[in-house]
Parts: C-alpha cells; sequence; structure tokens
C-alpha cells in the first residue's frame, strides 16, 4: 500500500500540468454533480480493491492471484449482464464462459493452500464494480478530468486508510516475524509505477466512453497470460506449472471470446 501511495501520488503531480492546461484551453469545463459522486463511490471501491488485492498477494503467487481476480471480474460482469440486465449472449460468448470458469478453477487448483483465493475473488468483485461505476460516470463527463479527480480521491483514499490501518495494528505484536519490506522506493520508481499504472486506467476510462461495458472489461483483462508468464519466469513460481499456465490461457481464451 505504500507502492501505490509513492505511485498514485507521482501519477497526481505528472499529470495535474497537462489537466490544468487542458481545462484553460478547453474554456474552464465543470464536473457535473452526478459524474463527481460517480466518480467518489468509484474511488472508494478502488481503494477496497487495492486493500484486497495487497490481502491476496500476501497469501498466494502472482501466476495464481492475478488471472484469478483479474479472469473473474468480466465473468461476474457477464453474470451481471444476464440476471439483472437480462442480456443475451451468443454461442461462443458461452464458451467464453465456460473457459473462463475452467481457466480460474484451474489456477485455483494450483494454489498449495487456497488462502489467496477468496480474497482474489473479492478483487475480481471490487474491479467489476468498479468499472461498471466508471463505464456511467465517465459518460457524464470528459475522460481525462473524470480521470484525473479519479487519481486525486484514489491518493486521498490511500492515505486515510493506510493511516487508519496504521493506527488499528498499532500496538499488535506480529505471531511471526514480517520479512523486510525491502528499500523505499525512488521518486523515478514511483514516477514510473504511477505512470503505467494510471495512465493504463485513463486509457480504459478512455475505451468506457466509446465502447459498451461488456466489451471493455474482458478485453482489458488480456494481460492474465503474460503476468502468469512473468510469475512463473521471472519469479520462479514453479509449483503446478502446467496447471497455472493451462488455466491462464483458457482464461484469456474465455476474455476473447466474451469480447467478440
Amino acid at each position: 500500500m505504500a507502492t501505490f501511495q509513492r505511485a498514485t501520488l507521482a501519477a497526481t503531480l505528472v499529470a495535474t500540468p497537462p489537466v490544468a492546461v487542458a481545462w484553460l484551453w478547453a474554456g474552464r469545463p465543470g464536473l457535473a454533480p452526478a459524474a463527481a459522486g460517480w466518480c467518489a463511490l468509484s474511488g472508494f471501491l478502488e481503494v477496497t480493491y487495492l486493500w484486497l488485492l495487497a490481502a491476496a498477494y500476501r497469501r498466494g503467487e502472482l501466476s495464481a492471484v492475478y488471472p484469478i481476480a483479474r479472469g473473474s471480474a468480466p465473468l461476474l460482469a457477464v453474470i451481471a449482464g444476464l440476471v439483472l440486465l437480462h442480456e443475451r449472449l451468443t454461442g461462443l460468448q458461452l464458451v467464453g464462459v465456460g473457459l473462463l470458469l475452467a481457466g480460474i478453477l484451474a489456477v485455483t487448483l494450483s494454489q498449495a493452500s487456497g488462502r489467496a483465493t477468496v480474497p482474489a475473488l473479492l478483487t475480481g468483485v471490487a474491479i467489476a464494480s468498479y468499472t461498471a461505476v466508471d463505464r456511467i460516470g465517465v459518460r457524464l463527463s470528459t475522460p481525462w478530468l473524470y480521470g484525473w479527480l479519479l487519481i486525486v480521491l484514489m491518493l486521498a483514499g490511500i492515505s486515510v486508510s493506510t493511516w487508519i490501518a496504521a493506527r488499528v495494528t498499532a500496538g499488535r505484536r506480529p505471531t511471526v516475524e514480517q520479512p523486510s519490506s525491502g528499500p523505499v522506493l525512488s521518486r523515478a520508481q514511483a514516477t514510473l509505477i504511477g505512470i503505467f499504472m494510471w495512465g493504463g486506467y485513463l486509457l480504459v476510462l478512455w475505451a468506457l466512453s466509446l465502447a459498451p461495458l461488456s466489451v471493455v472489461a474482458p478485453v482489458r483483462e488480456t494481460a492474465v497470460v503474460g503476468v502468469a508468464i512473468w510469475g512463473v519466469w521471472r519469479l520462479r513460481e514453479r509449483e503446478a506449472l502446467p496447471l497455472k499456465l493451462s488455466g491462464a490461457v483458457a482464461t484469456l481464451a474465455g476474455v476473447a471470446l466474451l469480447a467478440l
């Protein structure tokens, strides 16, 4: 969470000057109260998502947590469409749902203890929730202005929640010795991470302003295979290797079919 906080601060500092110039150039456009409200709700959900993601990574491997969290999000979006919005799926999209379920199950089974499964699935719920909220809010504003406000609200939310967490856990004695958290991020590292994190999501907001949620939500999760391979290759997470990779590939195939 300290990494997220530093990266989000860096992203805010980098994004504010060009947004200010664009705001002046565009004639100082306002933000509708409804858009600001949706943005605030999204910020709360995204802070929740970050805490759930941190909890999942603390309990499980990257190559297992990431496909579950990111693969379950578009699946939940599809289920919400079928149950709540009475949408219809094509035959290929139904096959995609099946592949997505199979991929998530395969990656879940690859974990030795499964301690990360619940927080990883809850992370997927949070992703689906804030993406749906942003789909509504971004259409009531311009993506760059909505996105800037979202980053600012995220910075405030992360700062407040980490302060509260530090106070709640103050004085508690850990039952096991905690590993070192490593060196503090340099300014360059924080800036680079912030640009990748929030620059990527600004592109998602742009896409949400142009295309339906049922298309954007699945397509944005096509990184599951790359991240699973990274975890196996660079982080040496070799346990249940065939199951992890086959599950990640099945998840990617399911996401691709849902986007058709």
